[in-house]
């Protein structure tokens, strides 16, 4: 079943998104330390389960704290966006 709801800011979808299509690997301390979030396994749940992205993930360090990243060689161009984060791939193309 899907839902409008995301229980997460949309600004911080878009920063996922735009740090992951950037290939940058996101944790759950980089989302608080930029951009005051708490919500990250959430919007990565969302951006599998519904807009099917590739997002790879492991724990890692001695803090085994996980780790999500883009799978490598994936297109930009070829991602559903969420509505938060849609003209990402207009500014993707440019």
């Amino acid at each position: 079943m899907s839902s409008n709801h995301w229980h997460s800011n949309p600004s911080q979808v878009f920063w996922v998104c735009k740090n992951l299509v950037a290939g940058r690997t996101l944790t759950h301390k980089t989302e608080i330390r930029e951009v005051n979030g708490w919500r990250l396994a959430a919007v990565i749940h969302k951006l599998r389960a519904e807009y099917h992205w590739p997002i790879e993930d492991r724990y890692r360090g001695k803090d085994n704290i996980k780790h999500y990243w883009l799978r490598p060689g994936t297109d930009p161009q070829k991602l559903r966006y969420p509505p938060s984060a849609a003209h990402l791939l207009d500014e993707d193309a440019a």
